[in-house]
């Protein structure tokens, strides 16, 4: 199978985290977004909405958005529970990182890291500052009750919301006042496996 993505892309290296975690073997195929290479029509179409991540399946079957790629992987791993509360979980775990977190914390970090800050976004790199604490004062009081975020083990969960938070401080977020999250973000950069997010591609 190949997946799709640009590396140093939060929502695309959660996918590249998994297979390392796991061990899975796929063809990763780099795509940079800043140079429109989805917008190319062999890969418009695989994915009419010229967004990475994508995972292409042997048999031609394409599967687009990160945690349902995540979650596809996953299955019948450990990191996808199989109790039906458990697995809600992580679900509430996964829309809360797509609509309260990356909004704020991946926004910010595109402003600065991909377009260097520039005079015309720096408002509203200013204007995500606020929700993106608010995301991470959300994850520090579940973390200081739990190891991990649902049920006390490593789930995709963690992994859907690592991918980000580790970077936050590229977009600005510093995580001095969140010792549990540091705490969380050193255990899955122990676990085996773990490669970190490339410095550069």
């Amino acid at each position: 199978m190949k997946i799709y993505g640009d590396l140093i892309s939060g929502n695309c290296y959660k996918l590249k985290l998994l297979c390392d975690l796991l061990s899975i073997e796929h063809e990763w195929v780099q795509l940079d977004i800043l140079r429109e290479e989805t917008r190319t029509e062999a890969f418009l179409s695989l994915n009419p909405n010229a967004k990475v991540p994508l995972l292409e399946l042997d048999d031609g079957r394409t599967l687009s958005e990160s945690n349902a790629i995540l979650n596809y992987l996953a299955t019948d791993s450990a990191l996808l529970p199989q109790d039906s509360f458990a697995l809600a979980k992580v679900l509430q775990w996964q829309f809360f990182e797509q609509y309260s977190h990356e909004p704020y914390i991946a926004v910010a970090r595109f402003i600065a890291r991909y377009l260097g800050l520039p005079e015309e976004r720096r408002a509203e790199y200013h204007a995500k500052q606020p929700g993106g604490h608010r995301a991470l004062r959300v994850m520090e009081q579940q973390l200081q009750q739990t190891d991990y975020l649902v049920d006390n083990r490593l789930s995709v969960a963690d992994i859907s919301l690592y991918a980000y938070t580790h970077i936050a401080p590229e977009g600005g977020f510093d995580l001095a006042d969140y010792p549990a999250i540091r705490a969380w973000l050193a255990r899955v950069e122990a676990l085996p496996g773990y490669q970190p997010i490339p410095a550069n591609i």
